[in-house]
């Protein structure tokens, strides 16, 4: 048995944190807890780059040499050494295919179970792995979920424990990889694509992942050191028909060695060093690429596989379409395109009668817009979308029920089903705002009908139980939308503003792409065309090219981009290769299969045969790349041969299958680094539902903080690190607006009931209501309007607007879009008399508002 002398021992979590001490304890079990608290107290954040990768789980032996460490005992995981990693980068436009090889030793003095993790990105998928040691070699291997020829038969544990004790919330890659010896080492070799994604300006952006890159701290068993004992080799190809124009990284670069005249491609060994001593970096290793001539439109083809067979997904030649157009910001407050469509539920129409206030009232003329109380019916309060008026306005106010208590027969799946099925105005992009209180039927007929229409909508989804979180984030991620949840009535409008705020920015519209091919060539988009781009967005498409070329002297083919701008329409044409060359890593392909097997699955759910889900499953099989059918076993083969005497024989390997899966690690801690969630297949709602605490906890520790608005700006946290999911950040959302709201009842009664008076122009009127809320007489406000001003109504919006920002502290982050409508209003209506308006305001209200805010 061990024994380990009893002494305090010093131990700090990071940089100027007072020592803990701790006693250890004779015998076993006080070492064995001494290790577990141990690891707890010494974690820091840069502990979760530190934990991915090779982990390890040391045993104590007694003297029989039995394990002492039973089921009900788990000590922590912890990380093994690396000892070199060699990275090969190759990037086409915006998709990188990575392949990595990974060295780890076990450099303490017992055998240690080891279980490989590796967090998986957005955009990313493992489509190759395996280990090898001394001992064995284990590779991964995908399996139709429903056939399961194979199934491991131990080691689950392994991965249970890491799902619940992780740290952070987040998707991984792991594999159990059985014991590694003292001194032994373990080779992974680690193959995976991943979508890039694109800077402002046009640059694609390449992150190591931390497995391959462990920057930081490392935490051993009784000590911290800053040291690094391992070297890292990266290379990377670059590749693109608009040229490479400059590389860029937040590392010493060696120049780039063009492999073409006309510089498309281009290699380097960006990195070598040997980190043995303080590491080089203490962040992740970024690098920026740059092409030439930045347009709305760009097309890279990479050729198949020769193998495959033609008119297979990975035998047929890939075009990789990025779509960007350049969109100019949008003036707040001035006349807008867009649908805009609201499902509601009783308990928000029952507790948030505020929010739907603001919400509707800070809308922009010119757009469309419907409500549907989908738990009372599923026809809309229109039969179709109209356009935002007064008269619609008032009239829609008036028909939404003020409760929910009367339910009827409809649900969210038949509400989404009527709204698809309704006509969308011509060049008004349609998106839908749905709340969900709890958990609705049919949850995968609901995400495949979303899934199904995602080309013609954005979501964006409030949940406000932890029953609907996982919906609302995998509807708001299909299309490209943003997710909240929302925990107390305090934030609840400023989170719904929020994302009105990032619906209202201006898209092009009714985007369509044609093709000019030789006779016998035609052109699949895998997941087809999205009707409209956002501003900020770019959408990666895939488009195969299939046949025979029935004229081989055609060496090109061109693309037409077309949409519409402010009412204009624009044309971009392209050509591309007919005859593309490359590495034949098929990154695109890949990428291709997942994008194809997301498709499918609407079709396998909502009951089309068993064809798609088939179709998918070979997909999956043929490409590597996980879908929601097949799952990973891991294959462990002996590589030692066992000799029998009698008789004399030399038997094969023995094979036998370990655990291999992605994970969903639950996260037991809240940082710096919130979790974003990535798709995930059916049985994916048990997979995110853990998703939930991490967007509880962010909300709750709002009311927590500092309530200086300084603080709100200097406490955002950086980039997360997984980021596939846009998510609503509550600590963007203006702290002390939130906070001091729900300490200030009457100061949020004043401001509803100033809201309510507002017109939908964003004028209001004098009014006896107008002048309770300013607290000011009437007959006052009416004897002070200055000669100048011919209509009462532009008096009356100056001093609603002056009287907004007299109380900037509560209301600048609620009435924002309220405000610059109003503004834009009065500007087109007495630019020349707002000058002395303003100044009599300022008298009568006590106030100091500048002209600037009524653009003077």
């Amino acid at each position: 048995m061990l024994g380990v002398e009893s002494r305090p021992l010093q131990c700090r979590d990071t940089p100027g944190d007072n020592p803990v001490l701790m006693n250890r304890d004779s015998g076993p079990l006080g070492l064995l807890w001494l290790y577990m608290k141990n690891l707890l107290v010494c974690r820091s954040p840069e502990m979760w780059h530190q934990s991915f990768g090779l982990l390890g789980k040391s045993y104590a032996h007694d003297t029989t040499g039995s394990f002492f460490l039973g089921k009900w005992l788990r000590v922590p995981l912890y990380p093994v050494s690396l000892c070199s990693a060699v990275v090969d980068v190759a990037i086409q436009d915006y998709v990188a295919d990575v392949a990595a090889e990974l060295i780890y030793q076990n450099k303490s003095q017992t055998s240690t179970e080891v279980l490989f993790v590796f967090p998986l990105g957005p955009h990313m998928a493992i489509y190759s792995f395996q280990a090898r040691s001394e001992d064995a070699k284990v590779h991964a291997v995908l399996q139709d979920e429903v056939q399961q020829p194979h199934e491991a038969t131990g080691g689950w544990e392994n991965l249970e424990y890491l799902r619940d004790q992780s740290e952070y919330p987040g998707e991984a890659f792991a594999c159990f990889l059985g014991t590694l010896s003292p001194g032994r080492e373990v080779v992974v070799t680690l193959r995976y694509v991943q979508e890039l994604p694109r800077e402002p300006d046009g640059a694609a952006r390449f992150v190591l992942s931390p497995t391959l890159n462990p920057y930081g701290t490392l935490y051993v068993w009784n000590c911290r050191t800053s040291k690094l004992h391992y070297s890292l080799l990266l290379t990377a190809s670059l590749q693109s028909p608009r040229g490479v124009v400059d590389v860029q990284a937040n590392f010493a670069l060696t120049p780039l060695i063009y492999t073409a005249q006309d510089h498309s491609t281009a290699q380097a060994p960006l990195l070598q060093v040997s980190l043995a001593g303080s590491p080089q970096c203490h962040h992740d290793l970024e690098l920026l690429v740059y092409y030439g001539d930045p347009t709305a439109v760009s097309a890279v083809v990479e050729k198949g596989d020769p193998e495959a067979p033609p008119g297979s997904l990975l035998g047929d030649p890939m075009v990789l379409v990025t779509l960007a157009p350049s969109i100019p910001e949008a003036v707040p407050g001035q006349r807008q395109s867009g649908e805009f469509i609201f499902l509601l539920n009783t308990t928000f129409l029952e507790h948030a009668q505020d929010s739907l206030l603001f919400l509707l009232k800070s809308l922009p003329l010119g757009c469309y817009f419907n409500i549907y109380c989908y738990e009372e019916t599923s026809v809309g309060i229109y039969s179709q979308s109209v356009e935002y008026t007064q008269d619609n306005l008032t009239e829609a106010m008036r028909r939404i029920p003020s409760t929910g208590s009367s339910l009827g027969d409809s649900n969210l799946l038949e509400t989404l089903r009527s709204v698809y099925n309704t006509p969308r105005p011509h060049r008004h992009p349609r998106q839908l705002f749905i709340f969900m209180a709890g958990l609705p039927p049919d949850v995968e007929a609901i995400a495949a009908e979303v899934c199904r229409h995602r080309n013609s909508h954005r979501c964006f989804s409030f949940c406000f139980s932890e029953d609907s979180a996982a919906l609302a984030m995998a509807l708001a991620k299909e299309t490209g939308g943003e997710a909240a949840y929302v925990s107390s009535d305090s934030s609840r409008s400023l989170v719904v503003l929020k994302c009105l705020k990032q619906a209202l920015k201006p898209a092009a519209e009714g985007v369509s792409l044609s093709w000019t091919l030789p006779r016998g060539l035609e052109v699949e988009v895998l997941g087809g065309t999205p009707q409209s781009i956002f501003q900020g967005q770019h959408n990666l498409l895939y488009a195969q090219i299939h046949g025979q070329a029935q004229d081989t002297t055609v060496a090109k083919g061109v693309m037409t981009l077309q949409y519409s701008l402010d009412g204009q329409d624009v044309t971009y044409t392209i050509e591309f290769p007919l005859c593309p060359q490359g590495d034949g890593r098929l990154a695109g392909h890949r990428l291709a299969a997942r994008c194809l097997m997301k498709r499918l699955l609407p079709e396998s759910v909502s009951g089309s045969g068993e064809e798609p889900r088939h179709r998918a499953v070979e997909i999956s099989l043929t490409s590597g790349i996980i879908c929601p059918f097949t799952s990973y076993v891991g294959v462990r083969t002996p590589q030692r041969v066992t000799w029998y005497q009698r008789p004399l024989a030399l038997l094969p390997p023995r094979q036998s299958l370990i655990p291999c899966q992605i994970v969903e690690l639950r996260g037991s801690r809240i940082s710096s680094c919130y979790p974003k969630s990535i798709w995930v297949p059916p049985g994916w709602l048990t997979a995110v539902r853990a998703s939930w605490l991490a967007l509880r906890q962010l909300t709750h520790d709002i009311a927590a903080l500092p309530q200086r608005r300084a603080c709100s700006k200097a406490c955002k946290p950086p980039p997360p690190l997984f980021s596939s999911l846009k998510y609503v950040d509550p600590m963007e959302f203006g702290l002390c607006s939130s906070t001091l709201w729900r300490w200030c009842p009457e100061a949020a009664a004043k401001c509803q009931e100033l809201v309510a008076l507002q017109n939908a122009d964003g004028s209001w009127a004098l009014s006896s209501g107008l002048a309770s809320v300013l607290e000011v007489d009437e007959d006052e406000i009416k004897g002070k309007m200055p000669d100048e001003v011919m209509e009462p109504s532009i008096w009356a919006t100056v001093m609603a607007v002056t009287w907004l920002h007299r109380h900037d502290e509560y209301y600048q982050d609620l009435c924002e879009l309220l405000e610059a409508k109003a503004v834009t209003w009065l500007c087109s209506q007495a630019v020349s008399q707002l000058d002395k308006c303003l100044e009599t305001a300022n008298t009568l209200l006590g106030s100091s508002v500048k002209p600037s805010v009524f653009r003077l």
